[in-house]
């Protein structure tokens, strides 16, 4: 069984992160939107399972997956969103079916490319009314703010895909591209007409590359109600990368190397 209930490996970093990344007041998600996961030391993920919402999980909603199916299922043509639901659910546990969510592709896919500790899915409504614009695929192209570049480096923009198997295999081929091109994974990846996805090394870094892509959306969506977004271009931050108190603030911000 490749999706399994096991409340004893989720953990408390695990739960905080969820419920506060859930919290109303941030405008982050909405009902049972968004999940996160965690990566356990034998490789397998622990993610939020389907229909829980966020702002009050508990270790009853998530369910443990290995990443190796997912990823053979999202590279073989034949299979379908059904085989996807029927590889997530970890059947009906304490009265309750207990399956992944549907966007646990995303989180397997990251794991697939590079190990990580913490991936976190929000849905924030400036991030996703600046990608449901004619602007979203440039949106995130060059940075408008200094903070911005040290806390989420160079964002990923994913084109829109029905959220399942189609955005799973969308969004592992761009993960892909984007960590061969560059030797690292992606902070902060922005989904067009969806969302955002933080990958960190910690649950306070996830929370730290959401809340910074959130206010990155927030300033280009001010800057364009006023005549247009002027970004800092390459040439001003790219030393900031080399600055040793730089290099240390992007560690202890976004949990970076």
């Amino acid at each position: 069984m490749a999706t399994t209930w096991q409340p004893e490996l989720v953990s408390d970093e695990l739960v905080a992160l969820t419920t506060t990344l859930g919290d109303p007041a941030k405008d982050l998600v909405i009902l049972a939107e968004g999940n996160t996961s965690e990566r356990l030391p034998d490789g397998r993920i622990v993610v939020k399972a389907s229909g829980s919402y966020m702002s009050s999980a508990t270790r009853d909603d998530f369910v443990v997956t290995e990443v190796e199916p997912l990823i053979a299922m999202m590279e073989d043509a034949s299979k379908t969103q059904e085989d996807l639901t029927a590889l997530l659910d970890a059947g009906v546990q304490s009265g309750a079916r207990r399956r992944g969510s549907i966007e646990t592709l995303v989180h397997a896919a990251v794991q697939s490319v590079a190990p990580t500790a913490f991936v976190a899915h929000t849905h924030p409504t400036p991030v996703v009314g600046l990608l449901a614009s004619v602007h979203a695929e440039t949106a995130f192209d060059e940075w408008v703010y200094s903070d911005e570049a040290v806390v989420i480096g160079v964002p990923l923009f994913v084109p829109y895909a029905a959220p399942g198997i189609d955005l799973g295999r969308v969004f592992l081929s761009r993960l892909r591209e984007y960590t061969e091109k560059r030797g690292e994974l992606p902070s902060s990846i922005v989904l067009g007409n969806h969302g955002m996805v933080a990958v960190a090394g910690s649950a306070q870094a996830a929370e730290a590359i959401t809340l910074m892509t959130v206010k990155g959306a927030r300033v280009r969506l001010d800057a364009l109600s006023i005549g247009g977004v002027q970004g800092l271009g390459d040439d001003t931050v790219a030393h900031y990368f080399e600055r040793t108190d730089m290099v240390e603030r992007r560690k202890n911000l976004a949990g970076t190397a």
